[in-house]
């Protein structure tokens, strides 16, 4: 069965950091560009970063630029998120999604990804 979990959420305070893990079973995550979205309440999902089979070209949307950084462990099959200087504004529900294609491409498309990680939730709250 081909699945990704999402894990590392929770309640951090505003300029705290989280480490979001996104660990694949059924295939190999090596294979594929993994994008991370987030959704918060009354919002679109939206993009976050994308990076590609050879970690090669990595993207960011600009307004987590020089605060989250991506990265991939293929040993154990997992991505990682590390978010930094975090805000309230990144209250959201966090996804991985694996990229139809091995490099990223039209990055930020929902229909780029073929299948989807059930969520973790990251609240920035004083």
């Amino acid at each position: 069965q081909l699945q990704l979990v999402e894990s590392g959420g929770g309640l951090v305070q505003p300029g705290g950091s989280l480490t979001l893990s996104c660990t694949a079973s059924g295939f190999t995550l090596g294979y594929y560009a993994i994008g991370w979205f987030r959704q918060a309440p009354g919002k679109e999902r939206e993009g976050v970063s994308c990076i590609s089979g050879n970690n090669e070209p990595t993207y960011y949307t600009d307004s987590v630029k020089g605060r989250f950084t991506t990265s991939r462990d293929n040993a154990d099959n997992t991505i990682y998120l590390q978010m930094n200087s975090l805000k309230p504004e990144d209250t959201a529900v966090y996804y991985c999604a694996a990229h139809r294609l091995p490099q990223c491409r039209n990055n930020w498309a929902l229909h780029s990804y073929d299948f989807w990680g059930q969520g973790t939730q990251v609240n920035v709250s004083s």
